[in-house]
């Protein structure tokens, strides 16, 4: 099984039946909104990272999926449909153009 699956399945079994002092079951009694400042969070350790040396940036990426996946249980979104999308861009091209510069989001 793949890393990712695993942990996914893991995460999903703990939202299906929590456990007294878990992080993740704490996560999901806190609710979307915790979920998404951890995800937000991580994703500015991320960036940080990034600009420091490799391992931080490991860490912090592995912080960043995981919230992610726990993001992804908590709104029923299974990994497999992820997969399915990222399949379905393998091979396309997208120019530059067709993208939003930052400052116009």
């Amino acid at each position: 099984m793949k890393m990712l699956t695993k942990l996914y399945a893991e995460i999903e079994q703990r939202k299906n039946e929590p456990k007294e002092g878990s992080y993740t079951t704490y996560l999901f009694e806190k609710g979307l909104d915790k979920i998404l400042k951890k995800v937000g969070e991580e994703t500015t350790e991320v960036v940080i990272a990034a600009k420091n040396e490799n391992q931080e940036l490991i860490s912090e990426t592995a912080d960043l999926t995981y919230h992610l996946l726990v993001l992804l249980v908590e709104k029923g979104i299974p990994l497999s449909v992820i997969e399915e999308e990222l399949e379905g861009r393998v091979g396309k091209i997208s120019t530059t153009k067709d993208r939003s510069e930052i400052t116009d989001l």
